[in-house]
């Protein structure tokens, strides 16, 4: 039986923040980002206190000591790298650390179309899963989802190796890769039960934000990720549907089961096409100033027609803002089993505008 251990607005390429409201890789990470113009020189120097500086100045003489004496010549730029995803990950599993092609790769999923597996993934720090990734939703018609993968599902190995251990970085690095590849990893699904094997064949990865149809007298509009397109398919979806539909449709019903999130904007785009203005979602941060209101604009979209919203276990972040938004001001019943439950915002923080990647931090709630 295998055990588990208790161990262990629009994209820019540079001089840009994004929040996400969740992690693709290539495999997939990601949630609800949040694009805008923080660098990380916005951390003034004089909030850090002698006594950090002074521990920056261990840090440094550790490097030092391992640089010069370690029994092999390290490489310096691991250790560094090694450093920062332990820093990172003493604050939640959301906040870590991309390198420049990891960066770049992110920036391809928010447009919608990547190379890898199709899944979003976590890596919880407590808990009974903790140390291992996991599953929050596998995009629909992907390699992964073709696969049988399920929300919820641990991968315990990855090509033979043990994922305890690994930082959610270093597993997306192995979980990602050049289409036509393959990737052997072990699912622990049932947790009293033994992890089984899949064989997974990467592939260029093509996100249709939105598909809709017609059911009837009602529109059914299913989104399956908040990327960039999400809202002007819901906006084409309406305005289709009620011409093929006589008289317009009766009702809606919004489908946003295993949709592992996105874009921030976006979720509060869609939400604001079916309310009549008004707070849809507030974030907040550990400072005032860092408290954010995103507010609607007037004109519902279906006129007060009926909407039903259907999640489950795998509706996260983006998903959540706008099922909460729907059914907090009364304007959707939802339906369904209980979401993923991820309330917080990352910020993407471009490193020297990129050149040395970016970090995705935890910044509001």
């Amino acid at each position: 039986m295998h055990k588990l251990s208790s161990r262990a607005p629009r994209l820019r390429p540079s001089a840009t923040k994004r929040y996400t409201a969740s992690a693709l890789a290539g495999a997939a990470v990601g949630g609800a980002l949040l694009f805008g113009v923080l660098s990380s020189a916005v951390f003034a120097r004089a909030s850090i206190s002698a006594d950090t500086f002074r521990q920056l100045d261990l840090f440094g003489e550790v490097f030092e000591q391992v640089h010069e004496n370690y029994v092999t010549d390290p490489e310096d730029g691991e250790l560094i790298k090694g450093a920062i995803n332990g820093m990172l990950d003493t604050l939640d599993p959301h906040s870590s650390y991309m390198t420049a092609e990891d960066f770049q790769t992110m920036q391809e999923q928010t447009r919608g179309t990547f190379a890898g597996l199709g899944i979003q993934i976590v890596m919880d720090n407590e808990g009974d899963d903790k140390g291992y990734v996991k599953i929050v939703a596998p995009i629909e018609d992907t390699p992964a989802d073709r696969a049988g993968v399920l929300t919820n599902d641990l991968i315990v190995e990855i090509d033979g190796e043990a994922v305890l251990g690994m930082t959610i970085d270093e597993a997306i690095s192995k979980l990602k890769g050049e289409k036509g590849t393959k990737v052997d990893i072990k699912i622990l699904r049932d947790r009293d039960a033994e992890p089984f094997e899949l064989t997974i064949v990467r592939d260029i990865v093509t996100v249709q934000a939105v598909r809709w149809r017609a059911e009837g007298e009602f529109a059914y509009v299913r989104i399956a990720t908040f990327s960039e397109q999400a809202e002007d398919g819901v906006k084409k979806a309406i305005k289709k549907l009620s011409k093929e539909i006589p008289g317009g449709p009766k009702g809606l019903i919004l489908d946003l089961r295993s949709n592992p999130g996105g874009l921030l904007d976006q979720a509060v785009s869609v939400s604001d096409i079916f309310l009549e203005g008004g707070e849809i979602v507030s974030t907040r941060g550990r400072r005032p100033r860092d408290t954010l209101r995103e507010m609607g604009t007037p004109g519902d979209k279906l006129n007060g027609k009926p909407i039903i919203v259907l999640i489950n276990g795998g509706s996260a972040s983006a998903s959540e803002i706008v099922a909460g938004a729907l059914q907090d001001r009364n304007r959707a019943l939802l339906l369904g089993t209980k979401s993923f439950g991820k309330g917080s915002v990352q910020t993407v923080i471009p490193l020297q505008n990129g050149l040395q990647g970016a970090l995705r931090l935890t910044t509001a709630r």
